[in-house]
């Protein structure tokens, strides 16, 4: 961000508009979103069971729904194979893609600064006096 860039708020009463990447974080950063798009922008192309499995512990509406989602949002592409059995895959798009630097530089914060999150937090756990 350039030094003398400065954050200001569409219209100061509009909530809604108080934070101008919200609805990126929308988008983006709900519970299960960031480990679909991370595992295809890492991995490639899945099937859902090969994602559900990468995953882990989401469960098959939960994987569906955000699926359907990223789908709408542009972020993957569903491909449909009408074989017997039918198969479908999941892929990145590109515009899921142009997500990458930002969860570089989320991932290089998270590297050097979750251990002093974690100190912060015991630090403010066992203050007495709170």
């Amino acid at each position: 961000m350039a030094a003398n860039a400065t954050w200001t708020a569409l219209t100061p009463t509009d909530p809604e508009h108080a934070c101008p990447i919200g609805p990126v974080v929308d988008i983006v950063f709900s519970r299960w979103t960031t480990p679909i798009l991370w595992t295809l922008n890492m991995h490639g192309r899945h099937r859902f069971v090969e994602l559900e499995r990468r995953i882990g512990k989401i469960t098959p509406k939960v994987l569906t729904q955000r699926l359907r989602q990223l789908e709408r949002d542009g972020l993957i592409v569903r491909t449909y194979h009408p074989e017997v059995p039918p198969r479908v895959e999941y892929e990145i798009t590109e515009l899921g893609r142009s997500l990458a630097p930002l969860f570089a530089h989320l991932s290089e914060w998270a590297t050097t600064n979750l251990d002093s999150v974690e100190q912060a937090r015991h630090d403010y756990d066992t203050d007495g006096a709170r």
